[in-house]
């Protein structure tokens, strides 16, 4: 399923309908007039009633991907436009976190400045995989860029947490093997009975890799 969020008028719903096949939901602010195998809702993605609206149309399963093609009206103020556009962005990230479902995909629309970088390090932290994307048609008229998140992340940690553990046993490639809150945890450079503190450097969708940051002793609870 694909959700588009600031569909209106609707040119990417009829793409998304022809390309996936699929089930397709629009939601937009302005009304978005009737197209065939689409459904709309006119909400705010603000607001949390339209979330719940939107998350009772796909299902408590989630949707394989979320589109977000939407821009501020400009107003010829760059640094201003840029900031509204990221400010949108950061609404549909948000939606996105809420209704995708794990490994699902994520593309949105921002304008460059000072503050695209900040933006897509949060893309990067939900994300297994990320990429930006500049129409050439876009190229020589404004600063316009995709950015593509692919495999959401629903692991209760990110790159960069760190945390104490015991290492109790090792994996079959010989690293550490923990869990954190049901989620596994490679660590390199470890034995059986250590205690360590650990910093998270990947995360997959069904597992994380760290490293150790510190060595605290023998374990609490040796085997």
């Amino acid at each position: 399923m694909v959700v588009d969020l600031g569909a209106a008028p609707g040119g990417w719903l009829q793409v998304a309908k022809e390309l996936s096949g699929g089930k397709v939901l629009g939601v937009d602010l302005q009304r978005i007039a009737p197209i065939e195998g689409v459904e709309t809702i006119q909400g705010d993605i603000n607001a949390e009633s339209t979330i719940k609206t939107i998350i009772q149309a796909v299902g408590a399963k989630g949707v394989d991907v979320v589109l977000c093609d939407a821009a501020p009206n400009l107003s010829g103020n760059w640094s201003y436009d840029h900031a509204r556009s990221i400010g949108l962005a950061s609404s549909a990230l948000e939606c996105a976190k809420k209704i995708l479902k794990p490994k699902g995909n994520f593309v949105v629309k921002v304008f460059q400045g000072d503050m695209y970088n900040d933006y897509l390090g949060r893309i990067k932290e939900n994300f297994v995989r990320t990429a930006a994307y500049s129409p050439k048609a876009s190229r020589s008229q404004s600063a316009e860029i995709y950015v593509i998140g692919k495999k959401f992340l629903t692991a209760p940690l990110r790159k960069g947490n760190e945390f104490v553990v015991d290492i109790e046993k090792l994996g079959s490639n010989g690293d550490g093997a923990v869990l954190i809150e049901g989620f596994v945890v490679f660590v390199k450079g470890v034995e059986p009975g250590e205690k360590v503190r650990i910093k998270i450097t990947d995360v997959k969708p069904n597992f994380a890799f760290a490293d150790v940051a510190e060595r605290l002793g023998k374990s609490e609870n040796p085997e």
